[in-house]
């Protein structure tokens, strides 16, 4: 098992021997093609490769890797910390990460191995780097907007500043507008669901068909919108939103479930009315929505089926063949989203 710490210019990596328990050589290697082709000779061709996802810098070593024949793994980020607090807790370089990470993936039980690496396709990366900068954009005519009253002073500028990036972001609009529709056809179905827009139809069918979910539950544990229950000491059965992983799409679909709730002839407004009535706070009850909304998402887009109202309340019958943890226990969250 081979380990790898992967940073912008250096790969620190180490080789370790599961049958004999030992680690054969340590060594770190310049992150470039020379270098990742000396890594290839001197790594027997059956060991796998073991990586924490660090965007790019690591996604170019797992295509390196995958073209070359050998396999490369995912280590989640959060266990994979977890695991290497437990062996040193009092130490952190990049020597110390590769031996954890190669130990981590030699200590992985045969019925849950580290999964493949994923490898973006052109057209998914595409989307991928449009919505990102679509965010940026977002969040700097957000900022730009909230400094506006305070700066009088300044408002021609500022307000040239958000007209352009408006014009911006309408133009990014047009991009992921047209990529989508070339790359994912089944976004034009996600939006047909109250609520739901382009921008978010289109981050979830790229997440949902490059991740490959098998059912439901993990679609909705990837962005985050999962109940954890915290039952410990003094402090019993109370639950909150994980708030792991895709945080953005999270509040994306967040931000659909506040659109539905008002949209008329939506079904998932008797869902809301129905949570508030059993005592939740409007928030918790918009999580539990979007949650929902998560759901039918990966449903209509596992199976290529049409979105129909009247199967909402089915929908767990459609897509998820074991029931999620805590999905029947509504959260009172943490915050927002």
């Amino acid at each position: 098992m081979l380990g790898i710490d992967v940073s912008k210019h250096t790969l620190a990596c180490a080789l370790y021997d599961p049958a004999h328990g030992r680690f054969q050589w340590e060594r770190s290697v310049p992150h470039t093609p020379a270098g990742l082709k000396d890594l290839l000779a001197s790594t027997p061709p059956e060991v796998a490769w073991v990586m924490e996802p660090t965007g790019r810098f690591s996604l170019a070593v797992a295509q390196v890797a995958q073209a070359a024949g050998r396999k490369a793994l995912l280590a989640p980020t959060r266990k994979a910390k977890r695991y290497l607090a437990s062996l040193q807790d009092r130490a952190k370089c990049d020597r110390l990460d590769s031996r954890g990470l190669a130990l981590f993936g030699a200590s992985r039980p045969p019925t849950h191995p580290l999964s493949p690496y994923p490898i973006k396709t052109p057209a998914v990366d595409e989307l991928d780097q449009l919505l990102t900068a679509r965010r940026g954009v977002v969040d700097a005519l957000t900022s730009l907007r909230q400094r506006l009253p305070d700066l009088p002073y300044a408002e021609g500028p500022l307000t040239q500043a958000v007209t352009d990036l408006e014009r911006q972001r309408k133009v990014l609009d047009a991009q992921i507008a047209k990529a989508a529709a070339q790359t994912f056809p089944e976004v034009a179905e996600v939006q047909a669901v109250p609520g739901i827009g382009r921008v978010t139809a289109t981050a979830a069918v790229s997440r949902i068909k490059s991740k490959g979910f098998t059912h439901a539950g993990q679609f909705v544990a990837y962005i985050g919108l999962d109940v954890a229950t915290l039952d410990s000491g003094k402090r019993k059965g109370q639950r909150g939103l994980t708030k792991q992983g895709d945080g953005e799409l999270r509040r994306l679909f967040y931000m659909c479930a506040r659109a539905t709730v008002t949209a008329k002839g939506s079904p998932f407004r008797v869902q809301y009315e129905r949570e508030l009535a059993k005592g939740l706070p409007k928030t918790a009850a918009l999580n539990a929505v979007a949650r929902k909304m998560a759901k039918v998402c990966w449903s209509l887009v596992k199976y290529g089926s049409k979105y129909k109202p009247e199967d909402v309340y089915q929908q767990r019958d459609l897509s998820d063949p074991s029931p999620t943890p805590g999905a029947a226990e509504e959260e009172r969250p943490r915050g927002p989203g």
